[in-house]
């Protein structure tokens, strides 16, 4: 497991559109998730610690703000023949048994995950409704317990979003497991 931090890119980059499908072939677009005031985009898999730590946070932070016009996906690029844990299958496992309430998709080709410079499981980026970067950072300040948490850095990022506010805090990469590149 190679630890990575997510890269550096500038806030108000117009993000690029994709068209990607969940496990069940359902195919979406960036306009299709995009909320009246924007989304929450999770690079993220099923095997990665980094990524298992914060899922449950994930899937409440989701539930919160899509009443309030922020949507959520999580985009899975490590569809990898030595990581049979973030198969296509495991991915439907994984939506039923924990519930995820939002679109997971497939990024089998990678090409999304590299448009967006994705680095590490979890990388996270808050689009406004425009597709223009908001936020692009870490979750909170301890991946491993919920209960040792003192910076609600995402939280904070998207109730500023939802305010019409800019980002207050100071954006910290979010840091995890490398994505696993096919050759």
């Amino acid at each position: 497991m190679a630890l990575l931090e997510s890269a550096n890119i500038s806030p108000n980059t117009i993000m690029p559109s994709f068209y990607l499908s969940d496990p069940w072939q359902k195919k979406y677009s960036l306009d299709d998730v995009m909320g009246e005031k924007g989304l929450i985009i999770y690079f993220t898999c099923n095997h990665c610690p980094y990524a298992i730590g914060i899922w449950d946070r994930s899937i409440k932070l989701a539930t919160k703000f899509k009443p309030q016009g922020v949507n959520t996906i999580a985009i899975n690029p490590n569809i990898h023949p030595h990581y049979p844990e973030d198969s296509v299958d495991a991915m439907k496992t994984k939506i039923k048994t924990d519930a995820i309430t939002f679109p997971y998709l497939v990024d089998e080709t990678q090409n999304i995950a590299k448009a967006y410079k994705a680095q590490c499981t979890p990388d996270i980026y808050v689009l406004r409704a425009d597709k223009t970067l908001f936020y692009h950072g870490r979750l909170d300040d301890n991946w491993q317990n919920e209960a040792a948490v003192s910076s609600h850095d995402l939280n904070n990022a998207v109730t500023n979003l939802v305010e019409n506010k800019e980002v207050t805090n100071t954006q910290f990469p979010s840091m995890g497991c490398s994505i696993k590149w096919q050759a």
